[in-house]
């Protein structure tokens, strides 16, 4: 399948709850999130282009002190997840105020999940010598 994403979503390290807003109802956990989307990790499957309001219980963030954004979202795709108990959906956002992205760009940057690769002392038997 093509990928037709124009940002890069950033995985996290957050244990974030997402809900529906006005249902009311636990759709799953933050899984990964860039300025247009997320994908969330739930337990049931959602049709595809559902529109409703998520409501994304923010961790801690030095720079905010909101415990939750807003975003009116459609669900763009539903698949099952690698764990066939649960079930991966793609939102798309849409509609991003400039505070929003503030938030959202503030939980990218203290909770992605970086997969740098550690640098090594030298091994000294493998040096020559």
């Amino acid at each position: 399948m093509q990928e037709r994403r124009k940002e890069q979503r950033k995985t996290l390290m957050a244990y974030t709850q997402v809900f529906d807003l006005y249902g009311g109802n636990l759709i799953g956990y933050l899984a990964d999130l860039n300025l247009r989307g997320a994908m969330v990790i739930g337990n049931k499957p959602l049709p595809e282009n559902l529109e409703f309001t998520l409501a994304i219980e923010l961790p801690d963030l030095p720079e905010t002190e909101a415990s939750r954004i807003t975003l009116p979202v459609r669900l763009v795709w539903c698949k099952p997840d690698i764990s066939p108990e649960y079930f991966n959906l793609g939102f798309e956002f849409k509609e991003v105020s400039d505070v929003q992205k503030k938030v959202i760009q503030s939980i990218i940057n203290n909770y992605e999940f970086r997969r740098d690769t550690p640098i090594y002392p030298i091994n000294p038997s493998s040096a020559d010598l």
